[in-house]
């Protein structure tokens, strides 16, 4: 495996004249954090200035009152729908930045490239995995929240390995529960590696959010082809076939699953 430094010195180089092309491709999610930064930061403020000012009747009420609420159904329903478009474009994004990666050519449609996903080879597929990714993730977190939290990072690939996979000669031979369990094969041992890598940007997320969500806009081009570098450099030795390489797997039997 390349060090962090290798995979982000070859976003780096990648992007090294095509910054623009690489900001108008992620620029979508940029806005969005930009809105959400800018958003948190309000409500901290307002919040902020009425506990000083209004601490005692605050105090007062949730002690006479409790701090129980209403369950909104709505509210719910609209985060769910927003975190499934939300990982659907990250996803095309990520599709994009790895073929830019494999090809060195930054020649594309940065508009069809940010919604690749959104397209009738993709979005089945996709959707399917997300909800049977955040199933197994749901349970797993039932057994405390750790065990979730490893299994995030071993289905982490899952995305990806769906792309290669599902684009073979042989995809045929292929179903989902394969893709998530191809995904875990690749991560162990690697976890811990892919977690320290996220952990690495911890401080230019820190530096995004004080310039109150504009660093995003180099940051999360940048983030999001590293991941994409760290799993094309994660299965360069394996028999996941991709649109690059010719590439194809001898053994087309069945994939043993286990979660």
């Amino acid at each position: 495996m390349k060090m962090r430094r290798e995979l982000k010195n070859e976003v780096k180089e990648t992007f090294k004249g095509h910054w623009n092309q690489a900001i108008k491709l992620a620029i979508i999610p940029v806005i969005f954090q930009i809105i959400m930064t800018i958003f948190v930061f309000t409500v901290v403020i307002i919040l902020s200035i009425l506990i000083a000012k209004y601490s005692d009747s605050i105090a007062n009420e949730i002690s006479t009152t409790g701090t129980t609420g209403n369950f909104d159904h709505n509210n719910l329903f609209g985060n769910s729908i927003g975190g499934i478009i939300s990982s659907m474009l990250l996803t095309g994004i990520g599709f994009t930045f790895l073929d830019w990666l494999r090809t060195k050519n930054a020649d594309f449609s940065t508009l069809r490239g940010a919604f690749s996903v959104f397209t009738k080879r993709n979005f089945l597929g996709v959707l399917v995995l997300y909800i049977l990714i955040n199933i197994f993730i749901f349970f797993w977190s039932l057994l405390f929240i750790i065990p979730g939290i490893i299994k995030s990072f071993a289905y982490s690939q899952t995305y990806f390995v769906y792309k290669d996979m599902s684009q073979a000669e042989n995809a045929d031979d292929f179903n989902f529960l394969d893709y998530i369990t191809k995904s875990r094969e690749l991560m162990n041992g690697h976890k811990f590696e892919f977690f320290v890598l996220k952990l690495s940007f911890i401080g230019w997320d820190i530096l995004a959010i004080l310039t109150l969500g504009i660093g995003f806009i180099w940051l999360t081009p940048y983030k999001l082809a590293t991941y994409a570098a760290y799993y094309n450099n994660l299965t360069e030795d394996s028999d996941i076939p991709n649109n690059q390489q010719d590439k194809n797997t001898d053994d087309k039997g069945s994939v043993i699953v286990e979660y």
